[in-house]
C-alpha cells in the first residue's frame, strides 16, 4: 500500500479521490511554501477494507503506518513515544468531499507514560506534558473506545471547582497530573495494552477514523447532501503542534470573507492555551480579539496575509484551520467554506470584479441555488431581545423550541417550524438541524463545525448565548429571565445573535441588483452558447 508523504522536503501531490480533499489541499499550502507540520496520508481505498474486515487489511495497515511513522521520525528529527525526544500525532479523517465535523479525529496520539516523561525533558513544561495526556485520554476514550464523555467532563469539573478555578486553563502542572491519574481510572478497564503502547494506540485510532465513515451522523449528513457516491475517506497522521502551550499558543478557525454574509473582510476565531478540537468542537467559545491582540499581535496579520493567498491559488472563499505554538504560526486545513445563500451570490459577484474567477465559473458555483426563492428577511419593530449570543449564521428563524434533535423532529412532523436550541453544537445534531428553521447554542463559536453546517443548510444560527441555560430531560430552559418550554415561540436574528419570545414580525427585501447582474451573466452565457451551436 502506497502512502502520500507532505512535508517541507517530501510533497506528493494527489488527487483528492485517492487521499481526501483535506490531504490534498494540505499538500498544495505546503508545496506554496507555507508552515505545515510534517504528515503522511493512507488512502481512501482501505477505508472499505477496514470497514469490511478483511483480513489483508490489517497488514496493509500496519505496514502503512510503520512506513509513514518512519518518515515522520525523519522530518522531525523526534521518535515517537519515546523518553527523550518524543513525537505524538494527530490522526484525522478527510474524504474527497468536506463532511465538516461529521468524521473523527484522535489528538496526541503517542502520549504514553514515556513520552510524558520525553514532553517534560525536552520543553521543561510539566503542564503541557500532562495536558497532553489528559487531552489523549479524553479523545482516546471517546472516540476509540467509544466512552461517555460526560464523565470525563465531570472529573474536569470536580477539579476544577476543587482548585477554585474558573476552567481547566487554570489548572497547573500538578493539578493535571492528578486529572489525567482520575482520567486513566476512567478507561483501564477498557485498555489493554495500548495505555503504555504508542504503536498500538497509532493502529487503534487510524482504525477508528476509518470506521467513523459508517457513523450516523456521517451517513445522515451524505444522504442530506447527496454524497452517497463518495468511497470512504482517507486517514491523515500529522505531527502535532501544540496550541496548548500557554498564553503564546493558541488553535483556530478563520474564513479569508465572512461566510454568513459575503462580505470582504476576514473572521477569526482563536481559542488560547487550546488544541484545535476546542475550537470546532463548538464546546468554547473563543477568546475576545483584545485578548488575542495582547497575546499575540502579529499572528492576525500574518493570517490575513496568507488567508489572500490561499483565496488566490484556490480562487474560492477559504475556511482554514491553524495553530499558533509559541508565537509561531501552523495551516492544518484550507476547503472552500460553506457559505449561506445570501453569501454565496455576493461572494460570487466579487470574485468576478477582481478577476479571480470567470462569469461561468460563478454561475456553475450558483447552479444550486434557488435564486427566484432568495430573500433577505428582517425584524420588523422586535423590541428588546430576551439574550444575545453571537451571530454564526445569517437570517431570521422563527418557530418552536425544542431541546435536542429528537424533539425537533417531533415537532417539525406536526408541520411547525422548529428552532432548535442547545447547549453546544454537536455535529451528532445533524438530523435536528435538517428539520430545523434555526439554531441556538449556549457556548460555541462561528466556527465550529455544527455552525459550518448551518450555514451551508441555510440556516440562521446564534452560538455563544450565555443566557441560555437549559435543563437536560426536563425540556425546558431559561432565556435570560424567561422560562421557556418546549413547544414555545421564539425568534432569532442570526446576523445580530439576537434571540426574542415569541412570534415577531418579519419583512422580506429581493437583492435586485445583485439578481440583475446574474441575470446579465446567465444572459450572455445563452448567447455564446447560441453562437457555438450555430457555428
Amino acid at each position: 500500500m502506497h502512502i502520500v508523504r507532505i512535508g517541507a522536503d517530501a510533497t506528493e501531490l494527489r488527487p483528492a479521490e485517492e487521499i481526501g480533499a483535506k490531504a490534498a489541499n494540505l499538500a498544495r499550502m505546503a508545496a506554496l511554501g507555507l508552515s505545515v507540520p510534517p504528515a503522511f496520508v493512507l488512502p481512501v481505498k482501505l477505508c472499505a477494507d477496514i470497514i469490511a474486515g478483511h483480513a489483508h487489511s490489517t497488514q496493509h495497515l500496519r505496514n502503512g503506518l510503520k512506513e509513514g511513522l518512519a518518515f515522520l521520525e525523519s522530518a522531525t528529527g523526534k521518535r515517537y513515544g519515546d523518553r527523550r525526544q518524543p513525537l505524538l500525532v494527530s490522526v484525522r479523517s478527510g474524504a474527497a468531499r468536506s463532511m465538516p465535523g461529521m468524521l473523527d479525529t484522535v489528538l496526541d496520539v503517542g502520549c504514553t507514560p514515556d513520552a510524558v516523561h520525553g514532553l517534560i525533558r525536552a520543553t521543561g513544561r510539566p503542564r503541557l506534558a500532562w495536558d497532553c495526556r489528559r487531552r489523549f485520554l479524553e479523545s482516546f476514550g471517546e472516540t476509540v473506545l467509544g466512552l461517555d464523555p460526560a464523565p470525563f467532563a465531570a472529573r474536569i469539573t470536580e477539579l476544577v471547582d476543587a482548585e477554585g478555578a474558573t476552567s481547566d486553563r487554570e489548572l497547573d502542572g500538578e493539578a493535571l497530573e492528578r486529572l489525567a491519574a482520575a482520567e486513566q481510572a476512567l478507561v483501564e478497564d477498557r485498555a489493554d495494552s495500548w495505555l503504555d503502547d504508542a504503536v498500538a494506540q497509532l493502529e487503534a485510532a487510524a482504525r477508528a477514523v476509518y470506521q467513523s465513515w459508517m457513523s450516523e451522523r456521517a451517513q445522515t449528513y451524505r444522504k442530506l447532501q447527496q454524497l452517497d457516491d463518495l468511497e470512504g475517506t482517507a486517514v491523515t497522521v500529522q505531527a502535532m503542534v501544540f496550541g496548548n502551550g500557554g498564553l503564546a499558543s493558541g488553535a483556530g478557525v478563520a474564513f479569508s470573507r465572512d461566510p454568513s454574509t459575503g462580505a470582504p473582510r476576514a473572521m477569526i476565531d482563536l481559542v488560547l492555551d487550546a488544541q484545535g478540537e476546542d475550537v470546532v468542537s463548538g464546546r468554547r467559545t473563543p477568546d475576545t480579539d483584545d485578548a488575542i491582540a495582547r497575546a499575540l499581535p502579529a499572528i492576525r496579520t500574518e493570517l490575513g496575509i496568507v488567508l489572500k493567498r490561499l483565496e488566490r491559488e484556490f480562487g474560492d472563499v477559504q475556511d482554514v484551520e491553524f495553530t499558533v505554538e509559541n508565537g509561531k504560526l501552523w495551516m492544518l486545513q484550507t476547503r472552500a467554506a460553506k457559505r449561506t445563500p445570501r453569501a454565496a451570490v455576493r461572494i460570487a459577484i466579487d470574485l468576478v470584479h477582481e478577476g479571480l474567477i470567470s462569469t461561468d465559473e460563478a454561475l456553475a458555483r450558483l447552479s444550486g441555488i434557488d435564486l427566484g426563492a432568495l430573500v433577505e428577511i428582517s425584524l420588523v419593530s422586535a423590541g428588546a431581545a430576551a439574550a444575545s449570543g453571537i451571530g454564526a449564521s445569517g437570517g431570521i428563524g422563527v418557530g418552536r423550541a425544542a431541546f435536542d434533535s429528537e424533539g425537533a423532529q417531533r415537532l417539525a412532523a406536526t408541520g411547525e417550524p422548529v428552532i432548535l436550541l442547545r447547549p453546544d453544537t454537536s455535529t451528532a445534531d445533524v438530523a435536528g438541524f435538517a428539520v430545523a428553521a434555526g439554531i441556538v447554542t449556549s457556548v460555541g463559536a462561528r466556527t465550529s463545525h455544527a455552525a459550518l453546517v448551518a450555514r451551508q443548510m441555510g440556516k440562521p444560527c446564534v452560538v455563544g448565548c450565555g443566557e441560555l441555560k437549559i435543563e437536560p430531560g426536563a425540556r425546558q430552559a431559561r432565556l435570560g429571565a424567561a422560562a421557556l418550554a418546549e413547544g414555545d415561540w421564539i425568534t432569532i436574528e442570526g446576523d445580530a445573535g439576537q434571540i426574542h419570545l415569541g412570534r415577531c414580525e418579519t419583512t422580506e427585501r429581493r437583492p435586485e441588483a445583485e439578481l440583475a447582474e446574474i441575470a446579465a451573466w446567465q444572459s450572455q452565457a445563452g448567447m455564446r452558447r447560441g453562437v457555438s451551436v450555430s457555428a
